[in-house]
């Protein structure tokens, strides 16, 4: 369905990423590519956001858009601004999605994430996993994983955040420090590799030796040190880009009110990896 004006016209969607530092963001481009190939038109920006203006500030933002995605650290500080949240928002207690036309949050990320894996061909299912972060994107892939089966532990600086995503959720193992041993799937959902942190780890190379496989949700630099140090131990690793893009497609759907289809998802992708190589 492709949002018309009274005269019958497409209309053009105002939208936006906002974040605390989205300056090197894809999703403008991820956006616009998605609304062209499935027949929208849209105007997309990007809008950082100190973490001290973002109360002041996130009221006109709602204003000022059609609807935004919510990125690091947003995702739950955005919702006592809304008038409900549906869908995976609900379950996860974190928005990256908004429609400000309704003033509903959603959650794409795990939408994103399962995508992610299932077109990389991980298969979780009776793994283990250890996510690093119990933030908004954390949660979302510790609670995916264990819905796919995997058994979980989540490690975050503050424990009191593994301690509620446990609580929260089933087959959550919370870690108060580190535990050095295998894993088939290591996650960094920390953010840490980008921006201020480029070239900072958050797991050394004793435990990425330990692990199958090494997933980086971030995707600027396109090989974080975490990878980085994953591959020199021969690992198999997967950063974020798919994760964006994904998530970005299931997004417009909310926002143009079509039905997502994983098929049409995946040759999306195909088609924009294609075209920035």
């Amino acid at each position: 369905m492709q949002r018309r004006d009274k005269g019958g016209v497409m209309k053009i969607l105002n939208l936006a990423v906002i974040g605390k530092d989205v300056s090197k963001s894809d999703s403008p481009r991820i956006h616009d590519f998605i609304a062209k190939q499935m027949g929208n038109r849209i105007n997309y920006k990007s809008v950082s956001v100190p973490e001290n203006k973002f109360e002041s500030e996130i009221d006109g933002l709602m204003k000022e858009y059609d609807g935004f995605n919510v990125t690091i650290p947003y995702k739950i500080s955005v919702i006592p601004h809304l008038r409900k949240i549906s869908g995976d928002a609900l379950v996860f207690g974190a928005v990256n999605t908004v429609d400000t036309r309704t003033e509903t949050g959603y959650n794409t990320d795990g939408l994103g994430f399962s995508l992610m894996l299932k077109a990389d061909g991980v298969e979780v299912r009776g793994k283990t996993a250890l996510v690093f972060g119990a933030g908004g994107a954390g949660r979302s892939v510790a609670k995916k994983l264990a819905d796919a089966g995997a058994t979980v532990s989540v490690y975050d600086k503050k424990f009191e955040n593994c301690l509620a995503v446990a609580d929260e959720f089933e087959g959550i193992i919370p870690l108060e420090n580190i535990k050095i041993q295998p894993y088939n799937l290591i996650v960094n959902a920390t953010g840490i590799g980008m921006h201020a942190t480029e070239g900072i780890s958050p797991a050394d190379e004793e435990l990425l030796k330990m692990c199958s496989v090494a997933l980086d949700l971030i995707y600027v630099p396109e090989k974080s040190r975490f990878l980085e140090i994953a591959e020199n131990s021969g690992k198999k690793i997967i950063n974020g880009s798919a994760m964006l893009f994904y998530q970005a497609y299931y997004s417009e759907c909310i926002y143009f009110g079509t039905e997502p289809d994983e098929t049409q998802a995946k040759e999306l992708f195909e088609k924009y990896t294609e075209k920035n190589l």
